[in-house]
């Protein structure tokens, strides 16, 4: 499995920590002290995630130098799909993949990595050529954002990478491992509306619709900063490699405090450790594809650099993965 392209859209209007303050008793001092969050993007009345999947997933191809048509699967990582049945179908007709088949995966913030893990399998196994695989999310639906607790965390991305089977033996996934844990699956949740109406005679049925999101902040970051170092470091300890030999660490971006406790874990210094987390706070499944297509179009990202990356949030689910960066052929 190689990563060939990656690609990137984000909403156009970018709300600022001041402005949040305008909605809901809050401060930039506040706000940034706590998760480094400075601002973070809204998906607009003239916007839609479908749209930006599709930009996202262009822009990958277009890295890549390929035709959408040579794509065999479409794997799209979301928790907030515009259509209930699937939104993946849409992306396919949307970028003219016609000859690719498409389908959801839904993990929360862990979503794309699942996704990835998922997608290289395909691959290594040859009933795969060429997968495209999206991770996006538009939380501000369900945000409620009159809770200053949860609203000042969350905004809306897409970003896409494109991956092809190797003829050669090389991946550039070169270890992975995945977690669940249900039990827990209430600190961090989305839940159903459990009101019912009535039907015929006796009968009812359940209405429709989701509450906003559900946070034990707390606990949230315990899980993480305990989780998620403890998979790096057996991941690291399987694949025989060294912390001090990566080339950057890549994690979900919830919250800098988690990034930085992960990195002095492990000893691993600042200009090592990727966040853009002031300027787009916590797009769920899209953190970790957004912020690898920005740092490999700014150059920091080369061909060949080993990245360790960790995805962890709602169900509880989280998952590890060592990656190289190859780039297009």
């Amino acid at each position: 499995m190689v990563l060939r392209g990656c690609g990137s859209a984000t909403p156009s209007r970018s709300i600022s920590n001041q402005e949040l303050g305008q909605r809901v008793e809050t401060s930039d001092e506040w706000i940034r002290s706590r998760t480094g969050i400075g601002a973070r993007h809204v998906v607009g009345e003239k916007e839609s995630l479908g749209e930006l999947c599709g930009q996202a997933s262009e822009r990958a191809l277009a890295m890549a130098g390929w035709d959408a048509e040579s794509l065999n699967l479409i794997l799209l990582a979301t928790s907030t799909p515009e259509d209930l049945f699937g939104s993946a179908p849409r992306l396919q007709a949307r970028i003219g993949a016609g000859n690719a088949v498409a389908f959801d995966l839904t993990a929360a913030c862990s979503g794309f990595l699942f996704a990835l893990v998922t997608a290289s399998q395909y691959l290594r196994t040859g009933a795969m050529k060429r997968v495209l695989v999206v991770g996006a999310d538009q939380l501000s639906r369900w945000v409620d954002w009159d809770d200053r607790r949860s609203c000042v965390l969350f905004g809306d991305a897409a970003a896409a990478v494109v991956l092809e089977a190797s003829d050669d033996g090389q991946d550039d996934l070169q270890g992975f491992l995945l977690r669940s844990d249900g039990s827990r699956g209430e600190v961090l949740q989305l839940p159903q509306i459990s009101d019912h109406d009535p039907l015929i005679a006796e009968a009812s049925h359940q209405r429709g619709g989701f509450q906003p999101i559900q946070m034990n902040g707390q606990e949230v970051y315990k899980f993480a900063v305990r989780e998620v170092p403890a998979i790096l470091a057996k991941l690291l300890e399987e694949t025989h490699t060294t912390a001090d030999s990566l080339d950057w660490l890549l994690l979900h971006q919830a919250n800098q405090r988690i990034l930085d406790a992960v990195a002095d874990r492990f000893d691993i210094p600042n200009s090592k450790v990727l966040s853009n987390l002031s300027h787009y706070g916590n797009t769920s499944a899209a953190t970790i594809p957004l912020m690898l297509d920005e740092a490999v179009r700014d150059g920091r990202i080369k061909p060949g650099h080993q990245i360790a990356s960790s995805g962890f949030g709602a169900g509880l689910s989280w998952g590890a993965a060592l990656l190289r960066w190859s780039g297009p052929a």
